[in-house]
């Protein structure tokens, strides 16, 4: 699927196809080949090297940025939503702490899309604090220890204010391109704070 294919035919609703442009939709469908999703927004086999994802990284206070990051061998934990409620309750606390405030997030089976502003601390310091805060719930929920992450994340910086509802709608829209759902407002892990 090309950066094309992405804007006609991922965002099937007109409301997730307004304010998409070329430009957009190809920025999108980078950070999908980047983060090892295919077009039709599934994971690949293809696994990026974490220390490619580190260069040129830079974290700001009040920057925006889009993180996904994945769970460890792409084990679709989240499937079980009472565990994806886990890393839900992580993410609120971050937005409770000043730590960041979220503006739209999607938990898929296997991975987190987040969009949000940086508000202390830095990006790899909100972002570690969240994979361990959330690896430690989890895995007392399951009985388990150790890593449930893949090491590393890969970030967006958002430099264009006028793109951010787009790529809000992007994000939430993840489960659609997936086909876990075909509304979605039937899938019940996601949150904007425009929508």
């Amino acid at each position: 699927m090309t950066a094309i294919d992405l804007q006609r035919h991922v965002l099937p609703s007109p409301l997730l196809q307004t304010h998409v442009t070329p430009s957009l939709a190809a920025s999108c469908y980078s950070l999908c080949l980047a983060i090892g999703l295919e077009g039709n927004g599934m994971l690949s086999t293809h696994t990026p090297q974490g220390h490619r994802l580190r260069l040129g990284r830079s974290s700001q206070q009040g920057q925006i940025y889009l993180i996904t990051t994945v769970l460890q061998n792409r084990r679709p934990l989240f499937t079980d939503h009472s565990l994806a409620r886990l890393l839900i309750h992580e993410l609120r606390a971050a937005h409770e702490h000043n730590w960041a405030a979220s503006l739209a997030w999607v938990v898929m089976p296997d991975h987190l899309h987040w969009l949000l502003q940086l508000e202390q601390h830095s990006l790899p310091e909100v972002v570690r604090r969240i994979k361990n805060n959330s690896a430690r719930h989890i895995n007392r929920q399951i009985g388990l220890d150790g890593s449930i992450w893949q090491k590393g994340y890969h970030d967006r910086t958002i430099r264009h204010e006028d793109d951010l509802i787009a790529i809000a709608r992007y994000v939430v829209a993840n489960p659609l391109r997936a086909g876990l759902v075909s509304r979605i407002g039937d899938y019940p892990l996601w949150d904007a704070v425009w929508l």
